[in-house]
């Protein structure tokens, strides 16, 4: 799941190089955390969040019947 969520996403930025995709668990399940460069967050988000709920209906079409969760985040961000 990793690899698709992280192949959708680098053909939409300008650095893929900075694309990372982490997998974490929580109470909620699996949640994927989409790291980018700080100029691609606007690329991956879209107009009003289009893009960004694109790729998540196609990674929870994999996923199958669990579903998943996505959060992106910019490669500045520390945690």
């Amino acid at each position: 799941m990793i690899e698709v969520i992280e192949h959708l996403v680098a053909g939409i930025v300008d650095s893929p190089d900075d694309v990372d995709v982490r997998a974490k668990q929580t109470r909620n399940g699996e949640l994927f955390e989409v790291r980018v460069n700080p100029d691609d967050l606007g690329k991956v988000i879209g107009r009003q969040g289009r893009t960004a709920t694109a790729i998540r209906k196609v990674a929870g079409a994999i996923a199958g019947r669990g579903g998943a969760r996505i959060d992106f985040v910019d490669v500045d961000r520390r945690n």
